[in-house]
C-alpha cells in the first residue's frame, strides 16, 4: 500500500471514530438538555465555523441564486433540521450502538426515495431485495415491543429510523436539485437554516428552551464534541476523503461508525452492546451491499487496476 493509500485509510478510520463517538456525545448531553435545542445550538457552532472555512477556500460562500437557496432550503430542512430532531429526541430512549446502526440505513433509504425522486436511477430487483433486508435488520436492532409499541425503546427506534429517512430523503432532494454553490459552502448555509429552523421548533415545544437545559460537564462537553469535532473537523475530513476516493467509498464511513459507537458506548457511558445489535447490524450490512452491488463491484474492480 503506497504512503497516499496509507494515509486516506488513516482519515477513513479517523472519521469514522469521530463520527461513531458524535452517538455517545448526543446521547451523554440529551440527559441534560432538551434534544431540538441541543441541535440547534450545534449547528449554530458548526455552521458558522464551516463557513468560516467556505469564506477562506472559495470565491462562491454567499448563495446568489433561487435555485441555491432552494437546495439550501431543502438541505436545511431535512438534512439538519428534520435529521437531528429526531435522531437526539430518539437517543433519549436507545443506545448509542442502537442509534448509530439503524441510521447506517441511510444509502438503503436513499436508493428507495431515488426510485421514486429519479427516475434514470433505477434499481434492480437484487437491489430492491436488499431493501427489504436492510429494514428486517433495522427491526432486529430496534426489538420493538410487540406488546407496546409506546414503550420507550419501540419510540425510540422509530424516532431514529425518522432521522435516517429524513438525511437519506434529503440526499435525494438536494441531489436533484444541486447548483454550482462550493460543497463546503453549501454544507455551511444548510446548517445555519437547518440551525434557525431547530430554534424555532423549540420555541414551539413546550419544555425545548434553555430554562428546561441544565449545563452540567457532560452536557457541555458533548455539545463542544458534537459542534467543533464531529461537525467541524468532521466536514473537512470528509470533504478531502470525497475528494479522494469518491462518494461510493467515503459513505462507507457509515458503516464504520457504529463500531465506535458501541465501543464509545460502553466504556464512557457503560451501554451493553447485545446480540441483536450485532446481528442487525450484519443485516443491514447485507442489504448495503445488495442494493449497491454494482458501485461496490466497480470499486473493487478499480482498486485491483
Amino acid at each position: 500500500m503506497s504512503r497516499d493509500r496509507y494515509a486516506t485509510a488513516g482519515l477513513f478510520v479517523l472519521l469514522a471514530t469521530l463520527w461513531g463517538l458524535s452517538f455517545v456525545a448526543t446521547r451523554a448531553a440529551v440527559a441534560d438538555v432538551p434534544p431540538v435545542l441541543l441541535a440547534a445550538l450545534r449547528f449554530d457552532v458548526a455552521g458558522l465555523l464551516l463557513l468560516g472555512y467556505a469564506a477562506w477556500s472559495t470565491r462562491h460562500w454567499v448563495p446568489n441564486s433561487r435555485a441555491d437557496w432552494l437546495n439550501v432550503g431543502l438541505g436545511g430542512l431535512l438534512f439538519v433540521a428534520a435529521h437531528h430532531a429526531f435522531l437526539f429526541a430518539g437517543q433519549q430512549y436507545v443506545t448509542s450502538a442502537v442509534a448509530a446502526v439503524i441510521v447506517s440505513l441511510d444509502p438503503i433509504l436513499a436508493a428507495a426515495f431515488a426510485r421514486l425522486a429519479l427516475p434514470e436511477e433505477a434499481i434492480s430487483r437484487l437491489g430492491a431485495a436488499g431493501l427489504v433486508v436492510g429494514l428486517v435488520g433495522a427491526i432486529v436492532v430496534a426489538d420493538p415491543d410487540p406488546g407496546s409499541l409506546t414503550a420507550a425503546r419501540s419510540v425510540g427506534g422509530f424516532l431514529v429510523f425518522l432521522a435516517a429517512a429524513a438525511f437519506a430523503l434529503g440526499a435525494v432532494l438536494t441531489r436533484r436539485t444541486r447548483t454550482t454553490l462550493p460543497v463546503q459552502s453549501m454544507q455551511a448555509w444548510m446548517m445555519l437554516v437547518g440551525a434557525a429552523i431547530l430554534h424555532v421548533v423549540a420555541v414551539a415545544i413546550p419544555g425545548q428552551d434553555f430554562s428546561a437545559a441544565v449545563w452540567t460537564q457532560s452536557a457541555l462537553v458533548g455539545l463542544a464534541y458534537l459542534a467543533v469535532v464531529a461537525a467541524g473537523v468532521g466536514y473537512l475530513i470528509y470533504f478531502a476523503l470525497l475528494d479522494r476516493v469518491g462518494p461510493v467509498e467515503v459513505n462507507l464511513v457509515g458503516y464504520a461508525a457504529p463500531v465506535a459507537a458501541a465501543i464509545g458506548g460502553w466504556l464512557l457511558l457503560d451501554e451493553a452492546v447485545t446480540f441483536r445489535t450485532i446481528v442487525g447490524f450484519g443485516v443491514i450490512l447485507v442489504g448495503f451491499a445488495l442494493v449497491k452491488h454494482r458501485a461496490l463491484r466497480a470499486e473493487v474492480s478499480r482498486a485491483r487496476s
